[in-house]
């Protein structure tokens, strides 16, 4: 199963927190954003992954690098030339999809306890 991580973003709302780190790398109890949702999509099947990326991008593509990608398929669609929001973060990663299957899209802030193994399969089911 694939997913994209939004993580792109400037992360304003958490300023000043987010002055020198994206948002993907703010924590809690010591653990970022960014590995608390690839945890949990791995957790729920998920193996293949593309991160978007845009602010202190360099600081994101180092973490996964340093964690060894968490032993699954993380790529990174680059928005360092240009910050493209939703529509266009997702254009952007297209070519990940290219597959013609579903995939599920997560923002890095999403903290939920959602089944999304569930979630997903109830999309395939019920053919939305």
């Amino acid at each position: 199963m694939k997913a994209m991580i939004f993580a792109a973003g400037l992360g304003t709302r958490l300023r000043p927190v987010t002055n020198d780190k994206p948002k993907a790398m703010a924590t809690i109890h010591g653990t970022t954003l960014l590995e608390i949702t690839i945890r949990r999509l791995k957790n729920h099947g998920f193996k293949d992954i593309v991160v978007n990326v845009h602010h202190y991008a360099d600081m994101i593509t180092e973490f996964l690098e340093s964690n060894k990608h968490f032993g699954i398929n993380i790529q990174i669609s680059d928005e360092r030339a240009l910050l493209l929001d939703t529509g266009g973060g997702l254009k952007q990663a297209a070519r990940f999809f290219d597959d013609g299957k579903p995939f599920l899209v997560h923002n890095v802030d999403t903290l939920t306890d959602v089944s999304l193994k569930d979630f997903y399969d109830y999309h395939i089911k019920n053919r939305p």
